[in-house]
């Protein structure tokens, strides 16, 4: 039988890998590459075969100063990609800020909506509530247009945890269950590049939300910016990835519920990396096994450990089923089990330094701390921007 709800996120897991397809003709880094909805879906299906636990297809752009594509054009680029890897088995999620888009991707077989406006359309937040799908709150400042402009903190740390904080209390007034819930930091979203390294260095203040975490630092330009020439030219997008999984594996390491990524085997490779450091070397087969990952749709080796079939994908069950009282993150750092009561005005007096814009996976048997400051990865224990 496929895994759980409450198995998919809980504590302990391996680091989840989402593959992202962008269905568009200006995203920073893959824009115009997968236009053709049969391009889309084999690339999807071969991050899949390459280890991706769930694929994101997007149909609008997020970079800074991106323009908005009307909803109806949104709408053309991903609901054939969406059907089509929902067909095949793939666990797929949606990434748009639109409730139109995000009810038609669900209705075609999404399990997980990815809404990078920060949960600030209550009819969004009610269709979320309503199909019983997971969802994806993350930090941002306002739409990609002018969010630039908004990069300005005086402890980011501090900020990001209060207005995520803000957020997530709207997110389940608004009807959608806890255990549904998905955190994302909001990497080069109204961020400068130091606010995106101190955000990264101070992970585990956001654990105190007891959600699961959802990382994207896939070749944004912070990383460029660190890895510039002599001339001080910042290494392009295409050039990024081998800094991107040197941040997977650290992010690993410190114990984060999933990354976003691009280029999917390296990630997942740095994953396992991880996990053998911590834990040796148990085999990939076997360790998917034991926790219930493992890859993302129907094939052979999915279809051997009986995952991978019905609506809801592998891992994921159908949208409006539950998740299991008790779940608890696959984050090391959010160590999620633990109710939301007592923890009310804690929020904000904790920091989180924010940054610029922009898979088979660690293991641990137990929730352990996350990297923070003094510590390195050893001792533990999105999205679209240029």
């Amino acid at each position: 039988m496929s895994p759980t709800s409450d198995e998919f996120l809980r504590a302990g897991q391996l680091t989840k890998v989402m593959g992202v397809v962008n269905v568009t003709p200006d995203s920073f880094s893959d824009g115009g590459t997968f236009l053709d909805p049969v391009d889309a879906v084999r690339a999807g299906l071969r991050m899949v075969d390459e280890g991706a636990d769930l694929i994101d297809v997007g149909g609008e752009s997020t970079r800074p100063g991106a323009s908005r594509v009307v909803a109806s054009e949104e709408m053309r680029r991903v609901l054939p990609v969406v059907a089509e890897l929902a067909a095949a088995g793939v666990r797929v999620s949606v990434d748009t800020t639109r409730v139109s888009v995000a009810a038609a991707a669900v209705d075609a077989g999404a399990v997980l909506v990815n809404d990078v406006s920060g949960g600030h359309d209550p009819d969004l937040l009610a269709l979320v509530a309503d199909r019983g799908v997971y969802y994806v709150l993350m930090h941002a400042r306002g739409p990609s247009i002018d969010m630039a402009h908004r990069a300005v903190y005086g402890d980011v740390v501090a900020e990001v945890v209060a207005e995520l904080g803000e957020r997530l209390e709207a997110v389940i007034a608004a009807g959608i269950a806890e255990d549904r819930v998905i955190l994302d930091p909001g990497i080069g979203f109204a961020k400068k590049a130091e606010h995106n390294w101190t955000l990264l260095r101070q992970l585990d203040a956001l654990a105190r939300f007891g959600r699961p975490l959802l990382v994207g630092t896939s070749r944004k330009s912070f990383l460029g910016s660190v890895l510039a020439d002599s001339r001080g030219a910042s290494r392009t997008s295409d050039e990024r990835d081998d800094a991107t999984q040197a941040t997977t594996a650290m992010l690993a390491a410190a114990g984060v519920w999933g990354v976003r990524v691009h280029a999917v085997r390296p990630a997942a490779d740095a994953v396992r990396v991880v996990r053998a450091w911590h834990h040796g070397d148990i085999g990939s087969d076997a360790a998917a096994s034991a926790d219930g990952s493992g890859p993302a749709r129907g094939s052979a080796g999915a279809r051997e450990r009986g995952v991978g079939r019905g609506r809801g994908g592998a891992g994921m069950p159908a949208p409006g089923t539950s998740a299991g009282a008790g779940s608890a993150s696959g984050s090391r750092l959010p160590r999620h089990g633990a109710s939301r009561a007592g923890r009310a005005g804690t929020v904000g007096d904790n920091g989180v330094e924010a940054g610029q814009p922009a898979a088979d996976r660690s293991a641990s048997p137990s929730p352990a701390p996350a990297v923070g400051p003094g510590r390195t990865p050893g001792q533990a224990g999105n999205q679209e921007t240029p």
